[in-house]
């Protein structure tokens, strides 16, 4: 089992920058996979960053590569997501998620694949 708590999230003016941090615990963390998703108020949850457990690999949705960057630290059981550049178009509840045997891209960016979510963080991107 994995239980994962968002942070990080608040308010920022349109070009900002904004560190949200899931911090997990759970006796097989570091082999988990690691996805970003979020989702705004009448819309569907939408993938927007994934990591392998080793952190070598990552994946990011086109509306936000070059402007996001997902990490890993796992001996503080913790993964990030640097937000860069914002946009009030990136507004929305943040969550965290975590699974096992994440094998590619399409499997990464699809919320059925994981087995555990964190609560949110709320993101707001004023302009």
């Amino acid at each position: 089992q994995v239980q994962l708590l968002e942070s990080g999230g608040g308010l920022v003016q349109a070009g900002g920058s904004l560190r949200l941090s899931c911090a997990a615990s759970g006796r097989t963390y570091s082999n988990y996979g690691m996805g970003w998703f979020r989702q705004a108020p009448g819309k569907e949850r939408e993938f927007v960053a994934a990591i392998s457990g080793n952190g070598a690999s990552t994946y990011y949705t086109d509306s936000v590569k070059g402007r996001f960057t997902i990490s890993r630290d796992n001996a503080k059981n913790t993964v990030y997501l640097q937000m860069n550049s914002l946009k009030p178009e990136d507004t929305a509840l943040y969550y965290c998620a975590a699974a096992t045997g994440l094998r590619d891209y399409y499997i990464y960016t699809q919320p059925p694949s994981y087995n555990y979510w964190g609560q949110g963080t709320q993101v707001t991107v004023s302009s």
